[in-house]
This record gives structure tokens, C-alpha cells and sequence, in this order.
């Protein structure tokens, strides 16, 4: 049976997770349908990507340092009341009329900053809310209640944006402000390990040295790095909904939530059932099927189709997640988690975004069904590939 029998603590950082993460998923939905609707160009959707990626990329390394530096709870909190407050303009220029394109951008931009700090430092709270030898049980309900967030969240904001645009950006401030109660009572079962330096380059770069020493972390990262990122097209799914399968926003949130439907079933079944052997080559097998998933999405005709193929996407990435955030989480001491999870973050943003503009750019060159089905071939390949540039990663058995 699944026990869980968890700290208090970790029990509040889940909800304050999942509230961040619902909010944030009712605006991808939202931007990315208005958008859509305002300008009618896959480019655009892709380019929220970029401009994600960017801010982000200046921001983590010192987030990294930041969560290291000082209390972690405390900026936590800071940085899901900022995100209240950059959706509260979204709400009020899109009751008002004067939510355009640029305002759109700016305000994914100030998003993707302030979250670089927020997704750090959470991921680095996370192993001082449990016991060690409960902290693989604990990644896997983390990650279910995210995912659960991912599929709350998407159906949601598409519901919402049916009934009135401003509504799923007034409700997701609404969540932000709520999680930056959740995380401020929170009491922590470990104490944080801070190292007290100055801002420095060399002080920046420790967590990226250190992964660059720990094959292990190298070849995972990495994996998802470039797979994802030249793989994804969930920056389409507008563009899919609206296009090719005619479901309306409400179907965009549907389509959004089905990966995340079956990544909570999974993420559930590892808490269960953790993975205990064979780890390395059960993450390169997700990451295939990841691709296959792609494939067959890129092809689909039907709604129904389209809807399933994501959720064995999310089920297989689900997998890979589990194990390299096992894998971050184990091997790193506490007064270099931020740094790392920082760096892991950059990785994560770098493949999401990165990938969200590699889609969009390819899909306005060779058209929406080709882009989907060329970057899951390319998955595959690089998941061969990776097998060959960390063989030890073949014969990783679990993630300690």
C-alpha cells in the first residue's frame, strides 16, 4: 500500500507546488491561445520560448547562489508573491483591452526570471522537509503533485478563458498568493546547510563544475537537455487544436492536461514501486518512448488519437524525471543544492523553451505534423547516441 506517512512540511511545500504549478499551467494555456488569437502565427508561440529561455538563463545561476546564501523558505515566499503580482497586470490589461502581443511577451519574460528562483529554491527545500532515506518516496509524491497541477491546471484555464479571457489570470493570481501563505508557515525537518559567499564567478559556476565532475548528472541532464529540446512540440498544441483538430480553447487545456494525466499515474506507481535496479537504462527507455509518443502524436488525426498519445508521453517522461531528480537530489551535498538544482533547472529551461522555439520555427518552415514527427525521430537518435557518451549510465542500477 502507499504509505504517506510524510513530514508536515513536505505535505505544505506539495501544496504550495501545486499551486504555482496550477497557476502557471492556467497561463501557458491562456498566453498561448491569446497570443495565437491576436497574431495567428506558429513563430509567435514558439517565440515565447525564447524569450523564457533568456531571462532565465541570467537569472538561475544566481538563484542558485541565492538559495545557498539565505533562507530558502523566505524566498520562496518572495518570489510566488511577485509572480501575484506580474499575473494581476495580465488580469487587468486583458479585462481592460490593451493586452497585446508586446505586453504578452514582456510579462512571460518577468514570469520566466521571477520563476527561476522560485523553481530552485522549492527543488532545494524539498530534501529538508523529509528524512534522506525517505527522500526517493517523497521526489515521486513532489512530482504527482505537480503533475497533478499540470493536469488541473491546463483544463482549467482553457474552462476559464472560454467563460471570460481575464478569468484564468485572476484565479492563478489567486494561487500564487495562496502558495506564498502555504511555503511562509512552513517548517523545515532538516536544517540548511548556507554557505556564506560573495558573488563571484567562481562562486556561480561550482554547481556546473561539480555536475561537469559527476558523469552520472552530466549524462542525465544532458540527455534531457538535448532530447527535449530538439524533440518537444508542446509549444503546437494551439496550433494543433485550433488548426487541425477544431477543439477550441477548452480542448487546447484537455490536450495540455494529458501528459500530465499520465505522469501523475506513473509518478503515483514509482512511489509505490520505486525504482530499485536497472535505473539508467529504464530513463533511456522513456526518453525513447518519449520520441515514439511524438511520432505517433504527429500523425494523429483525432482528437481522441491526439489525447491518448500524450498521455504516454507524460507517462514515459514521467520515468526519466522521477530518476534523474533522485539522482540530483542524492548525489549532491546540501550546501551545493541550489547551485545544482539551478543548474538542473537552466537544463530544464533550456529543453522546455528551447524547444518551444525550435518547434515553432520549424512548423512555420515545413509545416505542424512534420515539425511533431521530426523531433521525435530526432529523440530517439540522440538517446542512442547518449548511450554511447555515458556508458556508464547503462549499468546504473539506482539513482543513490
Amino acid at each position: 500500500m502507499l504509505s504517506f506517512d510524510l513530514a508536515p512540511a513536505f505535505y505544505r511545500l506539495a501544496f504550495a507546488r501545486f499551486l504555482s504549478g496550477t497557476a502557471f499551467q492556467m497561463l501557458t494555456v491562456a498566453l498561448g491561445w491569446q497570443l495565437y488569437t491576436l497574431t495567428n502565427s506558429p513563430f509567435d508561440l514558439g517565440l515565447v520560448g525564447l524569450v523564457s529561455f533568456f531571462p532565465m538563463l541570467i537569472a538561475t545561476p544566481f538563484a542558485g547562489l541565492v538559495a545557498d546564501t539565505f533562507d530558502r523558505r523566505r524566498i520562496a515566499a518572495v518570489t510566488t508573491a511577485a509572480s501575484a503580482v506580474i499575473v494581476v497586470g495580465l488580469a487587468l490589461g486583458t479585462w481592460s483591452g490593451w493586452t497585446g502581443r508586446t505586453h504578452i511577451l514582456a510579462s512571460v519574460a518577468a514570469l520566466a526570471m521571477v520563476r527561476a528562483f522560485e523553481f530552485t529554491t522549492m527543488s532545494a527545500l524539498l530534501p529538508l522537509t523529509v528524512p534522506r532515506e525517505s527522500l526517493s518516496r517523497a521526489t515521486a509524491l513532489y512530482s504527482s503533485a505537480n503533475q497533478t497541477a499540470v493536469i488541473a491546471g491546463p483544463a482549467l484555464g482553457g474552462l476559464l478563458y472560454w467563460l471570460g479571457p481575464w478569468l484564468p489570470y485572476a484565479l492563478a493570481a489567486v494561487f500564487f498568493a495562496t502558495g506564498c501563505i502555504a511555503i511562509s508557515c512552513l517548517v523545515t525537518v532538516m536544517e540548511q546547510v548556507r554557505r556564506a559567499e560573495k558573488i563571484s564567478i567562481e562562486a556561480l559556476s561550482a554547481g556546473l563544475r561539480f555536475i561537469w565532475r559527476t558523469p552520472a548528472l552530466l549524462g542525465t541532464m544532458s540527455l534531457d537537455l538535448v532530447a527535449f529540446g530538439l524533440g518537444s512540440a508542446i509549444a503546437l498544441l494551439p496550433v494543433v487544436a485550433k488548426d487541425i483538430l477544431h477543439v477550441g480553447p477548452l480542448g487546447l487545456g484537455l490536450l495540455r492536461a494529458a501528459p500530465a494525466l499520465g505522469a501523475i499515474g506513473m509518478a503515483i506507481w514509482l512511489a509505490r514501486f520505486p525504482v530499485r535496479d536497472k535505473a539508467g537504462l529504464k530513463m533511456f527507455g522513456s526518453v525513447a518512448g518519449f520520441g515514439l509518443s511524438m511520432i505517433a502524436f504527429g500523425l494523429s488525426q483525432s482528437a481522441v488519437l491526439a489525447f491518448l498519445t500524450l498521455v504516454i508521453f507524460g507517462a514515459v517522461d514521467a520515468i526519466s524525471v522521477v530518476i534523474r531528480q533522485s539522482l540530483v537530489q542524492l548525489r549532491t551535498p546540501d550546501d551545493m543544492r541550489g547551485r545544482v538544482g539551478a543548474v538542473n533547472a537552466m537544463f530544464i529551461a533550456a529543453s522546455n523553451q528551447l524547444g518551444d522555439f525550435r518547434a515553432g520555427t520549424a512548423a512555420a518552415l515545413i509545416g505542424t505534423g512534420p515539425a511533431i514527427i521530426m523531433g521525435g525521430v530526432t529523440a530517439i537518435g540522440i538517446t542512442l547516441l547518449w548511450m554511447r557518451l555515458f556508458p556508464m549510465l547503462t549499468t546504473l542500477e539506482r539513482p543513490e
